[in-house]
């Protein structure tokens, strides 16, 4: 019991840091972490219970459903561990790597998050020097800036 309250207590040797750096990710790096796209807004069949293929809860890309168990079921048990199946294309592993992995969406057309627009100031705003109107009305297709005036 003694050993579980020293967990709580501070850490005798702390990390220090001179500095942190957050920025946005890349279309690129964001792809690299990937493991899939995301290619059908459906989740789960209603029918079988089971992850749609390519959907939101894909398990060919976020991993299985079960422990150590391929979809379809061809393969069970930790003999398999790291197999990926041929008939259904789920890696043999562990469930917790649903939690660590990332899929991505491929869109048609460029898009900002509303957190870099509605944000106070407006992070696009001000990075452009623009009105929070402005913005908006770019990004909503009712304007658009030109760059290069071509003269």
């Amino acid at each position: 019991m003694k050993d579980l309250l020293n967990f709580f207590d501070k850490p005798k040797d702390p990390l220090s840091f001179d500095a942190v750096r957050i920025s946005l990710a890349s279309p690129e790096m964001i792809r690299e972490w990937s493991f899939g796209e995301v290619k059908k807004p459906e989740t789960i069949n209603y029918r079988t219970f089971k992850p749609e293929r390519d959907g939101l809860f894909c398990a060919k890309i976020f991993g299985p459903i079960k422990d150590y168990e391929c979809l379809c079921g061809k393969y069970k048990r930790m003999k398999y561990r790291g197999v990926i199946c041929e008939k259904c294309g789920v890696e043999v592993t562990q469930t917790k790597v649903r939690r660590e992995r990332l899929g991505h969406i491929e869109l048609a057309t460029p898009v900002a998050h509303i957190w870099f627009l509605r944000s106070l100031p407006s992070r696009i705003g001000n990075l452009l020097d623009m009105s929070l109107k402005d913005v908006e009305r770019v990004l909503y297709c009712e304007a658009y800036i030109v760059t290069d005036p071509m003269d």
